[in-house]
């Protein structure tokens, strides 16, 4: 429901409710008040928050790509490994909290519940939302290896073959792996741009992420939520559609940050390698 048509159902209930209270006798001012109040929350685009300096990070064909949100601006950052793009940003900020689009925490054997829990997030999106293999599985040099490997850490849980898709991103995964179990200076969450652009919209963005009316809607989205989207424009290893995803990124970095973003799973999943299995936006 578009936010206008909720404020106009709203206000039709507390019209009866106020007539009800009338014709029993009954003060449902503070009620109707409070009510008004909750529908005006409802009714209101999820804002940006006012968060120290974050950086949502997307991983692209030349590396990685960064939205440093820093002062009301949004700077745009490149880098080869993730460990370089936190540094560079930590050279113009004090960054307090980094988002990046990458499984952190890989499973010993079967599905990640994050996996699982944002794909049913988004009906009609959730094909974005690859299946993390197996530590064992990236660990694997060749995709061949990695599907041998996948399914025999699965077997006796539920035997998984493994996708080339997600196959596909073991150098990113494995080097946001090693950066964050290297302790870095700062907290690094593991986000997912489609979920931080349906929450901002209110809904799942249907329309492809490379397409014109995908991004329109991804930016409108955020312009919504005052973001200061950058100058949208292809860059050294990444694509537009990269930079938004980093934008996104960087606004659920900035709920981490502020203590008021959701957790898939509520309590996160610990695997053998010690790190907290979640996505948050």
């Amino acid at each position: 429901m578009e936010p206008d048509q909720l404020r106009a159902e709203v206000e039709r209930v507390l019209a009866d409710l106020t007539d009800l209270g009338g014709r029993l006798g009954v003060d449902v001012r503070e009620t109707v008040a409070a009510l008004r109040a909750r529908a005006d929350d409802l009714s209101s685009p999820v804002r940006l928050p006012d968060a120290p300096p974050v950086l949502g990070v997307d991983a692209c064909p030349g590396g990685w790509v960064g939205a440093l949100l820093t002062g009301g601006r949004c700077q745009v950052l490149a880098g080869s490994s993730l460990a370089r793009l936190v540094e560079l940003a930590r050279e113009s900020a004090a960054v307090q909290v980094v988002g990046v689009d990458i499984p952190i925490g890989l499973p010993d054997a079967g599905r990640r519940q994050a996996d699982v829990l944002v794909r049913r997030e988004l009906p009609g999106k959730g094909s974005s939302v690859f299946t993390t293999l197996t530590r064992a599985a990236y660990e694997a040099t060749t995709y061949a290896e990695a599907r041998a490997a996948n399914l025999e850490a699965t077997a006796g849980t539920e035997v998984m073959s493994a996708a080339a898709q997600s196959y596909a991103l073991r150098e990113r995964i494995l080097d946001a792996d090693g950066y964050v179990r290297s302790g870095p200076p700062v907290a690094v969450v593991e986000v997912h741009p489609e979920l931080s652009f349906a929450r901002l919209a209110g809904e799942p963005v249907l329309a492809g992420k490379r397409t014109p009316e995908g991004q329109q809607a991804r930016v409108a989205a955020l312009r919504a939520a005052g973001f200061p989207v950058p100058w949208l424009a292809a860059g050294p290893g990444y694509a537009v559609d990269d930079l938004l995803d980093a934008c996104a990124a960087a606004w659920s970095a900035a709920r981490v940050a502020v203590g008021t973003a959701e957790c898939f799973p509520p309590v996160p999943e610990v695997f053998s390698d010690g790190l907290p299995a979640a996505i948050r936006a």
